[in-house]
C-alpha cells in the first residue's frame, strides 16, 4: 500500500473515530446499506459477457464477498438493462450484456437471476430488481436485436429520440406490455422489491423535440399542457406496476430512484431551494410526490449527486427537502460514489465528503439509508471510499421494517433456543423454528449476545452479532461465537423475522459463563 492510500485510509477512520462512542450512538439498527450494480454496458457486472454459466457463478460470488466485507445489506440490480433480460423470460430476449449476443441463453439452462438472488438471500442481502422501462436500445443500430425484441415484433411502439429508440409512453399497450414483465419477474422470482431508475420520459437532447405531438393530439384531449399528458402517461405506468405487485405479493416493496430535484422553488413553492437545470417533474415528467402521496411506491431513494455546499443543487438541502416529502415511505439517499476522485468540483477530492453525507443521512429522522452508484466505484476505493464505508457500516444492521396492513404477512413466534455449549473453544448457540411456523417459516433470525444475566437494549445494533441467511427453511441453525471473554457472563436470544424485516418475541434466554474449558449454563 503506497503513502496515498495510507493517508487516505487514517484520514477516513479519524473521521470517524473522532468521538468513536458517539460516533457509534449514530449508527441504527436498522439501515439501507445498498448498492446499485449495473449491468448496461457491463459497467459492474459481468466485467464481459459469457454464455459460461461457471464464469457468471463465480463472479457473482466474488461480488458479493466483497460487498458483505464493506457491510451492503442491499443489491439493486439492473436485470433489464434495455428492453432484454438477464433471466428466462417469455416476453424478451437475454441481454447481450450477459452472454454477448441478444437472444442467447445462458450454458447448461443456467438462470442469472434465480442464482443471484439465492446467493445474496444466502449473504443477508436483500435483492431488488432493477428495470429500465422504456429504453429500448441503448444505440440506433438494430441488426444485432433478436427477433423477439420488442423493436422487432412492435416497431409500433418505438419512439426515435437522440441516438436511442424508446417505447412509446403514451401507449396503453406499451404501458400494459411493462407492465407484464414485472409481472414475471414478480411471479418467478423471489426478488424483495421491484426497482425503476431515472429514466422516464429521456434527458433533453440539444436541438431535439421529444416526437410526441401527434400522439398528443389524438390522446391528449382535456389536458391543459404536454407536460401535464406526458406525466399522466407516467403515472399511469407506475400505478399498473404498483397493483400487478402487490396483487400476489403484497410484501413485495416497489421504489423508485428519482432524479434528485423534484422541481426548483421559483418554479413550485412546493420545490426546493435549488437551481437545477433539470428536474424530475418538468423534464422527466415524473410526479414522484404523487406516487408518494398515492401509495403507488413503497420507497424513494432520491440520486442526490452534488456535494454538501454545492450552490445550484446542495446535497444538504436536498436531504432536508426530501426528508420533509416521503409522505410515511422509506427514503434512502443516493451517493455519487462514482464521482469521488473523478470530478472537476475540488469537494470530490475531499475522501470525507460521503462519509459527511451518510452521518447526516443517520442525523435525519425520515433518512433510512444509503445507496452508492455504482459498485464499481465503491469497490475500487476511490480516495479511500471503500474503507470509509466499511468504518461506518462496522456494526451490523437490519433494512427498515416495512409496514403493511394488518394480517398481510404474519409475526413468527419464538424460536426455540437450546442451551449453549462448547465447541472448539467457542459458544455453539443451536435453534429451530418453532413448530407453529414450520408450515410459513421466517425470513431469517437474529441472535443477541448481552455481557451479564439479563437481556438489555435490543434496539442497539451493537448487541446483534449474527443475522442468518434470508429465506431459508432448514430444520435447525447453528452459530459460534468465539468473543465471549473467560469468567464472563453472557445471555443470548435469538429473534424469529418475516420478509418485512418484523421480528417476534424474543426466545428464552440462555444464560452462560465462560469456563476455561467450556460453558456453563446458568438458569
Amino acid at each position: 500500500m503506497n503513502l496515498q492510500k495510507v493517508l487516505l485510509l487514517v484520514s477516513a477512520i479519524l473521521f470517524f473515530f473522532n468521538g468513536s462512542s458517539a460516533q457509534d450512538k449514530l449508527i441504527p439498527k436498522r439501515e439501507v446499506r445498498g448498492v446499485w450494480v449495473a449491468t448496461v454496458k457491463n459497467i459492474d457486472y459481468p466485467k464481459r459477457p459469457t454464455t459460461w454459466d461457471v464464469a457468471l457463478k463465480e463472479e457473482w460470488r466474488i461480488l458479493l464477498k466483497k460487498y458483505k466485507e464493506i457491510g451492503i445489506n442491499t443489491l439493486i440490480v439492473q436485470v433489464r438493462p434495455a428492453g432484454d433480460a438477464l433471466y428466462k423470460s417469455e416476453l424478451v430476449p437475454w441481454s447481450a450484456y450477459l452472454t454477448g449476443q441478444q437472444g442467447l441463453p445462458p450454458e447448461d439452462d443456467f438462470d442469472p437471476l434465480a442464482f443471484m438472488i439465492e446467493e445474496a438471500h444466502k449473504n443477508s442481502m436483500e435483492f431488488h430488481a432493477w428495470l429500465n422501462p422504456y429504453r429500448a436500445t441503448v444505440g440506433l443500430d438494430t441488426n444485432a436485436l433478436a427477433p423477439n425484441h420488442v423493436f422487432n415484433t412492435h416497431r409500433d411502439w418505438m419512439v426515435k429520440y437522440g441516438k436511442r429508440f424508446y417505447l412509446n409512453p403514451a401507449l396503453v399497450e406499451v404501458q400494459d406490455h411493462l407492465t407484464e414483465v414485472v409481472g414475471e419477474i414478480v411471479d418467478n422470482y423471489n426478488v424483495d422489491a421491484i426497482h425503476f431508475d431515472d429514466y422516464f420520459y429521456p434527458y433533453a437532447v440539444k436541438g431535439e423535440v421529444f416526437p410526441d405531438s401527434s400522439d398528443y393530439a389524438n390522446f391528449g384531449l382535456g389536458f391543459s399542457s404536454i407536460g401535464d399528458w406526458r406525466r399522466q402517461n407516467v403515472d399511469n405506468l407506475v400505478q399498473k406496476v404498483n397493483q400487478r405487485i402487490k396483487r400476489d405479493k403484497p410484501y413485495l416493496k416497489f421504489g423508485v430512484s428519482p432524479f434528485g430535484v423534484w422541481r426548483n422553488y421559483e418554479d413550485d413553492e412546493m420545490g426546493s431551494k435549488t437551481r437545477a437545470g433539470i428536474t424530475c417533474y418538468d423534464d422527466l415528467y415524473a410526479d414522484v410526490l404523487k406516487w408518494l402521496r398515492r401509495d403507488w411506491i413503497d420507497y424513494v431513494a432520491p440520486q442526490l449527486y452534488w456535494h454538501i455546499g454545492f450552490e445550484p443543487a446542495d446535497h444538504a438541502v436536498l436531504l432536508d427537502w426530501w426528508s420533509a416529502h416521503t409522505y410515511n415511505k422509506q427514503l434512502y439517499v443516493g451517493h455519487a460514489a462514482y464521482k469521488v476522485g473523478q470530478n472537476n468540483e475540488p469537494a470530490w477530492e475531499n475522501p470525507d465528503e460521503i462519509p459527511l453525507q451518510i452521518k447526516r443521512a443517520r442525523m435525519n429522522f425520515n433518512a433510512s439509508g444509503n445507496i452508492f452508484f455504482s459498485s464499481k466505484s465503491l469497490i475500487e476505493n476511490r480516495k479511500g471510499l471503500r474503507d470509509s464505508v466499511t468504518y461506518a457500516y462496522r456494526i451490523p444492521a437490519l433494512p427498515p421494517e416495512t409496514e403493511l396492513e394488518a394480517g398481510s404477512v404474519k409475526l413468527h413466534s419464538p424460536p426455540e433456543l437450546k442451551k449453549a455449549r462448547s465447541r472448539r473453544g467457542a459458544v455453539r448457540l443451536k435453534w429451530k423454528p418453532n413448530d407453529n411456523d414450520k408450515k410459513d417459516p421466517p425470513a431469517y433470525y437474529v441472535l443477541y449476545r448481552f455481557t451479564g444475566t439479563s437481556t438489555g437494549n435490543f434496539e442497539d445494533p451493537k448487541n446483534i452479532i449474527h443475522v442468518s441467511a434470508f429465506h431459508t427453511d432448514q430444520r435447525s441453525y447453528c452459530f459460534l461465537d468465539g468473543q465471549p471473554k473467560e469468567g464472563r457472563q453472557y445471555t443470548y436470544v435469538v429473534k424469529a423475522v418475516n420478509r418485512l424485516h418484523q421480528e417476534s418475541r424474543p426466545s428464552e434466554a440462555r444464560k452462560i459463563r465462560k469456563k476455561k474449558r467450556g460453558v456453563k449454563n446458568l438458569k
